[in-house]
């Protein structure tokens, strides 16, 4: 098969802290199995989602599929808390984001306010740093790899705010991780920007605003926030997870409506099919319902059942194409 007869594939990796390691799992899976007949046209990501959706494509446009695979690993491998002071201060964050879930009157302290802030965010820059060359990534950026986009909302602005390409920075990347509660903002261009959660989660439209013969024939969106729950959500606890989960999802799903309106634009001969394609939507969904206070939950075991149960739907995903 010709490279112009490719399935063209963007990926759009949803954010929701350490619930993104089922992303690196989806990933990991899909990458170990990827078809020749499929070419990745772009990947974004918002928050922890970001992490993946930068780890996968550096290791493409430096190597290969399998490169990505080792930094994935190795990103998740250094974000777990594996030291003994790590796991006593991420039972406590744990811990107290449960309380505060449960209604229950907890401390809280603005992140200007605790050391933690500022060391939470020079770890992660650190290891974020220590497995890529940012430096390199403008060079990196050529018209035959796939686009990179990172999510952010700016503050002063108020509107949402993506990074691509060579625009990935360090802080970029920090910023589109950046929870208003548990860290300070990132200054970009003199401007704040806090967690991509409260943006485009993830980013969708710069991964079709590209040039036609680039744009996808597919979209996967791998979606950590569950679509749908059965019964009313009645304890304190049960509507914090719906509330945490739908604020992932509205954006998501008001971006999918406008390529699912393009479609039918497209079929009823409303747009000009040579500007204008359509797109499949395919949703890799977790499928398992956690309490919101895992998604700041650090655990190695944890993080490898969320990566195991990752690779398990990449595997349904790829039986059902």
């Amino acid at each position: 098969m010709s490279e112009d007869d490719r399935t063209k594939i963007a990926i759009a990796c949803q954010g929701g802290g350490s619930h993104t390691a089922f992303t690196a799992g989806v990933l990991k899976g899909l990458l170990r199995e990827w078809n020749d007949d499929y070419e990745l046209v772009g990947i974004s990501g918002t928050s922890g989602g970001a992490f993946n959706a930068l780890a996968v494509w550096y290791g493409i446009v430096t190597d290969d599929a399998d490169r990505s695979i080792e930094l994935l690993d190795a990103l998740w491998e250094d974000l777990a808390a594996d030291s003994v002071p790590d796991r006593i201060t991420n039972d406590w964050v744990v811990g107290l984001s449960r309380i505060e879930s449960s209604g229950f009157p907890a401390p809280q302290l603005s992140p200007y306010l605790t050391p933690g802030s500022t060391v939470g965010k020079n770890r992660i820059k650190r290891v974020l740093e220590r497995h890529i060359d940012f430096d390199a990534v403008p060079d990196l950026c050529r018209h035959d790899v796939p686009e990179l986009v990172v999510g952010t909302v700016n503050i002063n602005a108020g509107i949402f705010e993506t990074f691509t390409n060579e625009d990935v920075t360090p802080e970029a990347v920090l910023a589109s991780a950046a929870v208003p509660n548990l860290f300070e903002a990132v200054e970009i261009n003199g401007h704040f920007h806090w967690d991509g959660l409260f943006s485009q989660n993830p980013p969708i439209d710069d991964l079709m605003t590209v040039d036609t013969e680039r744009k996808p024939d597919e979209l996967w969106v791998i979606q950590i926030n569950p679509q749908e729950r059965e019964g009313e959500p009645t304890s304190l606890e049960e509507i914090a997870d719906r509330r945490n989960e739908l604020s992932g999802n509205i954006s998501l799903n008001q971006e999918l409506r406008v390529i699912e309106r393009v479609n039918e634009w497209v079929e009823e001969g409303y747009l000009p099919a040579s500007k204008f394609k359509q797109t499949s939507i395919r949703r890799i969904q977790m499928g398992r319902a956690y309490h919101c206070s895992t998604k700041v939950d650090r655990r190695p075991s944890f993080i490898r059942e969320l990566m195991e149960l990752g690779e398990q739907r990449a595997a349904e995903f790829r039986a059902d194409m």
